[in-house]
């Protein structure tokens, strides 16, 4: 059990780590230090599923790793 959810894991991370070099570029901090002046873009489209997968993911991943903690035990 415990080693199909450290695969799970590992799996849920390489996607996140995907998901989160896919999005756009500058929308980070930059915006706070003057660099982006698109502070209010709302998203759309491919943009908004990327970030709605994104953050669904790392919960996804945040309960896996608490599970393996558990289970581990």
């Amino acid at each position: 059990m415990v080693t199909s959810l450290q695969i799970v894991q590992i799996i849920v991370a390489a996607t996140l780590i995907i998901l989160i070099l896919l999005q756009t570029k500058g929308t980070g901090l930059g915006g706070i230090f003057g660099g982006d002046s698109s502070v209010y873009k709302s998203r759309r489209g491919v943009e908004k599923t990327l970030f709605n997968a994104t953050i669904a993911l790392s919960v996804v991943f945040f309960l896996v790793a608490i599970a393996n903690v558990i289970i581990a035990k």
